[in-house]
């Protein structure tokens, strides 16, 4: 069962109705938890135990954090066992992070060490035991969002916030269906205020859950999968397409990528709101941020948030000296990338972007001790030369971010100017597969490119929304035009392998 499946609509329904139906908080989160195992079962039934387990770990290492000091304590014993009390939740929260992150690195990193190893020390042993765990142990769809979340409650309780009371209000927020496949990545607390607080939607909410379903299934199969044919046609053929078939491959694989990612979040917001729900935001027109610090604000909202609450601020955030918040930076990063895959690309990739980081804090910090630079940047010619230079190394640094193998991705910058096509490569791919040249190609992109700038003056500029009687006249026209447009086979959402 995947999202924008009919299975999925079917399943949603019937989900609402018994949900809605029943009486009692109690018995609305036993009916979230159960058919969160079964969306979570129509996909990998064999990983739900191992799921559980990990939720009832850290539930009850977060109890134990949680467990107040004895105050009956004497006074003359009480400093020293403030102290202990002190060092026992601080042993706690780092075996809770550690079984987390040994979870993670048990299905996500084993081959890619290995093989790692293998290659340094050739070691031909290492590479066979690589290649063994890689086909014969997939790892669990979320697994990466699914510890995220468990350190992120830990390291919230041990800082003070109260420990859940109930596995089942913990498990259910852990499983929660729409959020654990991809995110967005939520905390705790404030999940359960939402279920606190939950009421059935207003006429007005229902609308605005049904228009964000359906702009997730435009992004997603109008246009994201549509890009992905030309995306997988290209990279599977780098060898004989040219310098602009690779532009144009990488332009619009960031396209892409957006588009199936942010159209995957809408359908998990929309689906949330009609249980009465809201899920955090997580992408902000990140492609019209003119510096890369504002980038990560607003792509993949949620993730750079708990990089900068987890990470970060204890690394010592920017409060130690330029140079150290600059390491801070590259750290951050070099973690963001080894999160997102097991291959070196994807660690490139984080060093490119936390290299970027650093530059622009090193450009930051020149700006306040020169007016004039500072009024430069707030320029015309300056917003657009920022603009440009940012946009360039995001969408440059996508091409480690899809083609994770070193050798591939360094093949393409390679040859990103003055390398002709093969003249086979435009007959199968344009012509006969695609069935429009690169020209139109070209104009597509730069069509989807005006069309988000356009919505961003709407929606920030004059400050416009689409009232609710309009986008329920848009909502089964959208979802009607998706289904009759998508391909033939509609490809997994991208951020599944994550």
């Amino acid at each position: 069962m995947t999202l924008l499946s009919i299975l999925y609509g079917i399943f949603l329904l019937s989900v609402l109705g018994v949900y809605w139906a029943v009486e009692g908080r109690s018995l609305r989160l036993w009916v979230l938890l159960l058919a969160s195992l079964v969306f979570y079962s129509s996909l990998q039934l064999q990983y739900v135990p191992l799921l559980l387990v990990i939720a009832l770990v850290t539930f009850r290492i977060g109890l134990d954090l949680g467990a107040p000091l004895d105050w009956r304590i004497d006074n003359v014993d009480w400093d020293f066992a403030q102290q202990d009390w002190g060092r026992r939740r601080f042993r706690l929260l780092w075996l809770g992070i550690v079984v987390n992150v040994l979870l993670l690195l048990g299905f996500k990193y084993v081959p890619f060490v290995l093989s790692s190893l293998g290659l340094a020390f050739a070691w031909p042993a290492a590479q066979a035991s690589a290649s063994w765990v890689a086909t014969q142990i997939m790892a669990p769809l979320g697994i990466s969002f699914f510890c995220f979340e468990c350190i992120a409650y830990l390291v919230d309780v041990y800082r003070g916030a109260p420990a859940s009371q109930s596995f089942l209000k913990f498990a259910t927020y852990k499983l929660f269906f729409p959020k654990l496949i991809s995110g967005p990545i939520t905390r705790f607390h404030p999940f359960m205020q939402e279920v606190q607080a939950a009421q059935f939607p207003s006429t007005v909410k229902i609308v605005d859950a049904l228009w964000l379903i359906a702009c997730g299934a435009v992004k997603k199969l109008l246009l994201a999968d549509h890009l992905g044919t030309l995306v997988d046609l290209s990279f599977a053929n780098l060898e004989r397409a040219g310098s602009g078939d690779l532009w144009l491959a990488a332009i619009a694989y960031g396209f892409q990528l957006y588009l199936d990612f942010s159209g995957y979040v809408d359908v998990a917001r929309g689906t949330a709101m009609l249980m009465g729900f809201s899920l955090p935001q997580n992408f902000d027109f990140p492609y019209l941020t003119t510096n890369i610090a504002d980038f990560w604000r607003r792509w993949h909202m949620t993730l750079g948030d708990w990089l900068r609450n987890y990470l970060y601020f204890p690394l010592g955030g920017s409060r130690q000296g330029l140079s150290r918040t600059c390491l801070n930076l590259l750290i951050i990063m070099l973690i963001a990338g080894i999160w997102h895959g097991a291959a070196w690309g994807f660690v490139v990739w984080g060093a490119v972007h936390g290299v970027a980081l650093v530059v622009h804090r090193l450009t930051h910090a020149l700006s306040e001790r020169s007016p004039q630079l500072a009024q430069w940047w707030q320029s015309i010619p300056g917003t657009l030369v920022a603009w440009g230079a940012t946009q360039s190394m995001v969408f440059v640094a996508w091409i480690f971010f899809r083609l994770p193998n070193l050798r591939d991705s360094w093949w393409v910058l390679t040859h990103l100017w003055g390398h002709p096509a093969d003249v086979q490569f435009g007959q199968k791919i344009y012509v006969e597969t695609l069935q429009m040249g690169r020209a139109e190609i070209a104009v597509i992109l730069g069509a989807i490119a005006l069309v988000m700038i356009a919505i961003y003056g709407v929606q920030r500029g004059l400050k416009l929304q689409l009232n609710w009687p309009v986008k329920i006249l848009l909502v089964p026209i959208c979802l009607f035009a998706a289904w009759l447009l998508a391909p033939s086979e509609s490809s997994p959402y991208i951020y599944f392998d994550f």
